[in-house]
């Protein structure tokens, strides 16, 4: 199992540029599935999700051409939908739950997909009723193996229809799921409640260039004309927002002053207003972020002078991703906070470290936890962790940064699926950070 090595209360320094944005891959690098025709697609994060989603699609057959500088190309011209049925698909699809966005491009295109109960972080319940109710409502069939755990979806002989549906939940992944089967539809789709992220308006940005007929991106009501074949294109990838986010809090950790290049900071949502209420001092200069040191940051009140409460949304509220940063750069601040994760039950579970560390955090119940700021920097001491998933990974990481002393951190693979070398990264600002096999 691979560590990080992390020496705290290192300042950091310069300029870092964040990669392309992981959920938005997971969606655009299946979307090639729904054209023989060749996709370009740049800013590709070298990651270990996106690797693991380009091998499993180059064994159903997809040609794959690595470019160079996060550029790769894929054409899918000789699909073997038969590859579904083997023991080795279902080992890839299990370990990545971003497998679970070819769903939609293999039963529009081909009539037939497969998806093992896909795994991911361990987080909590993930239900995948959106993406079933969906696709079911184009005229999906679900049958379940219950020897294998797997679900089996097919198409009627005469493809998929369209038709209006009203998503029960504005599910991210979900919504990608129904708009890669409906383009290629029979009829008229009317998607309402549906995700606006960006990287849902990327995706319908990329379909569009391919032929596909969208109208409302950006809205929560998307109608979609589905047309007979789509073709191929050039699409270049957002930056990461959840990257930004934990640059951003890495500066405050720390007291640092550094500067985040080319942040697509039309894209970032209240994100930076967010921080800003948490007392960080940034400076958006065009389509760069410049944290600024201060001596502390002070958390902000809602004008009545009750406590902030920050809390995940669907777009354009916070993401659920970003949380757990807010929570670790809370310790350090001078007041107090509750943070709110709505979505997930298991995702705050990590405060036990933090607290370890000297933080004061109530955690009021799965979902809600209080922070009460130590006022000062390295107010945290080093402590031995273990990352459970990507988000309270990067938290974890955050809090060495600032803490006093030398922290480990093990299981970072689970860093590595979200964060392209990260330590490489920061140490080149200034971080001490060495990685143990």
């Amino acid at each position: 199992m691979s560590s990080f090595i992390v020496e705290g209360g290192h300042r950091l320094t310069g300029s870092i540029s964040p990669q392309g944005a992981k959920n938005e891959a997971l969606q655009v690098i299946c979307a090639t599935l729904l054209t023989p025709e060749k996709v370009t697609i740049s800013n590709i994060p070298d990651i270990a999700d996106i690797r693991n989603l380009i091998s499993l699609i180059e064994e159903l057959g997809v040609k794959v051409e690595n470019e160079g500088h996060g550029t790769v190309s894929f054409q899918a011209d000789n699909v073997n939908i038969d590859y579904l049925d083997t023991e080795s698909f279902r080992k890839k699809a299990q370990s990545l739950r971003g497998s679970v966005m070819i769903l939609g491009p293999l039963l529009s295109r081909f009539g037939k997909a497969v998806l093992p109960k896909p795994g991911g972080d361990k987080i909590g319940r993930r239900r995948l009723d959106t993406h079933f109710i969906g696709l079911c409502r184009l005229g999906a069939c679900f049958d379940y193996d219950s020897e294998l755990s797997c679900y089996h979806i097919t198409r009627p002989e005469d493809g998929l229809k369209g038709t209006y549906m009203l998503l029960d939940e504005a599910s991210v992944t979900g919504t990608a799921n129904v708009i890669m089967a409906a383009v290629l539809a029979k009829g008229e789709t009317v998607i309402y409640n549906a995700a606006c992220e960006p990287y849902i308006q990327q995706l319908c940005k990329m379909l569009r260039k391919m032929g596909a007929r969208i109208e409302g991106v950006g809205s929560n009501l998307l109608t979609i004309t589905g047309v007979e074949s789509l073709g191929g294109a050039t699409h270049r990838m957002l930056p990461d927002m959840i990257e930004v986010g934990s640059f951003i809090g890495m500066a405050a950790m720390t007291g640092s002053d550094i500067t985040l290049k080319n942040v697509g900071v039309r894209d970032l949502g209240i994100m930076p207003d967010a921080f800003a209420r948490l007392g960080i001092n940034l400076q958006i200069e065009g389509d760069d972020i410049r944290i600024r040191q201060d001596e502390i940051y002070e958390i902000d009140q809602f004008m009545d002078g009750s406590i902030m409460t920050f809390a995940d949304a669907p777009w354009p509220g916070l993401s659920p991703d970003l949380l757990s940063i807010f929570l670790v750069v809370a310790t350090q601040a001078k007041g107090s906070v509750l943070i709110h994760q709505k979505m997930f039950e298991s995702r705050l579970f990590f405060v036990d470290k933090l607290i370890d560390m000297g933080a004061r955090i109530i955690l009021c119940d799965p979902h809600r936890a209080v922070v009460i700021g130590s006022g000062k920097f390295h107010s945290l001491h080093a402590a031995n962790m273990v990352s459970p998933d990507i988000r309270a990974g990067i938290a974890m990481l955050i809090a060495a940064l600032g803490a006093e002393g030398t922290s480990k951190i093990q299981n970072i693979n689970q860093i590595d699926r979200g964060y392209e070398k990260i330590d490489e990264r920061l140490n080149r600002l200034g971080a001490k950070i060495i990685r143990t096999e």
